[in-house]
């Protein structure tokens, strides 16, 4: 039975990262179906059953180059979601010693001390400089 099945598998795509936040995702709305009540249930239902749907389609698609695109642009997605994440936390975690400004020019952040009054800030990307209260 072992090897109907990788036989069958030979040249389909399989699973990767995106069909299994898919998977998550139709569980989580299968659960807030049962929790927000009838109205919205049969709707959840039908989302995550479609997402089911999909999740095999990918799975068992023999276009694995399409399927790898898909999942490439999940990833870059994915990427720079926690990138931002990320950014936030180390802001947030340093908020007490430094303070941030943004570029009036190119919109780039910028970190100086705090308590230092009324500076002159210049931006190491593109060198505009502004005037900032630390």
């Amino acid at each position: 039975m072992k090897d109907r099945v990788m036989k069958f598998m030979v040249g389909r795509n399989g699973n990767d990262q995106l069909n299994a936040f898919l998977l998550i995702v139709s569980v989580v709305l299968l659960v807030l179906g049962l929790v927000l009540g009838r109205p919205l249930q049969t709707l959840f239902r039908l989302l995550a059953f479609a997402l089911l749907i999909l999740i095999y389609f990918r799975m068992f698609s023999k276009n694995v180059f399409r399927r790898q695109e898909e999942n490439g642009k999940y990833l870059r997605i994915r990427y720079q979601v926690f990138a931002k994440l990320k950014a936030f936390k180390e802001r947030w975690v340093q908020r007490k010693e430094y303070k941030f400004f943004r570029c009036p020019a190119c919109h780039a952040v910028l970190r100086v001390p705090r308590g230092r009054g009324k500076i002159k800030i210049v931006c190491r990307k593109c060198g505009d400089t502004f005037i900032g209260r630390s």
